[in-house]
């Protein structure tokens, strides 16, 4: 999903911001291209035309959305696309993820009986990181962020589905760049400067 403003990071199209000389969209991107994942569509608005030409230049699949906002932009990107099976929603925003942890969340998503799947981390990794979570969610006692990647079954995209929370006390899950606070502290970890 890459069609949102960004206009909290005040720096224009967010897929298109560089941390490292690399463009947030790519990190993702190139994560996603290195694991088990079959194929990646871009789902974008008429408020990033940058990055859908980015995109296109990548060679990736392009589904214009109508930029009503994320979960309807989802369904309708995901109907765009056909997809029945499980399909993955990842967030353009995460640029620490890597294959490994997406081939992880497939691999737990294939295990478990519930026909979606949501990563989550701990509330307490954000306080440790310094940052503040846009939104929490108290899960069976446990103050929980949602991290911006789920699985969901592709013909049920306009229903409820039951999903399993994932988990994870992952840095590379914790951290979205909404603010440029949160710029920052990615360039710090891909740096190796952070503890």
């Amino acid at each position: 999903m890459a069609g949102g403003r960004g206009s909290r990071l005040k720096r224009g199209e967010k897929p298109m911001v560089t941390i490292l000389g690399r463009r947030l969209i790519e990190y993702v991107a190139l994560a996603l291209e290195e694991s088990s994942v079959e194929r990646i569509y871009i789902a974008t608005t008429e408020n990033v035309p940058l990055t859908r030409e980015w995109a296109l230049d990548w060679n990736l699949s392009v589904l214009d959305t109508p930029g009503m906002g994320f979960v309807p932009d989802m369904i309708y990107a995901v109907k765009a696309a056909e997809v029945a099976d499980p399909i993955m929603i990842v967030m353009a925003d995460l640029p620490l993820i890597n294959s490994d942890l997406i081939d992880t969340i497939i691999e737990v998503y294939e295990g478990r009986p519930e026909p979606a799947l949501s990563t989550h981390t701990p509330l307490d990794l954000h306080r440790r990181l310094g940052r503040r979570p846009d939104s929490l969610f108290n899960y069976r006692d446990q103050l929980i962020v949602p991290s911006g990647i789920n699985v969901l079954v592709g013909r049920e995209i306009e229903r409820e589905q039951e999903d399993y929370h994932l988990i994870m006390e992952r840095i590379e899950l914790a951290v979205n760049v909404n603010v440029a606070e949160d710029l920052r502290l990615c360039e710090r970890i891909l740096q190796g400067d952070f503890i």
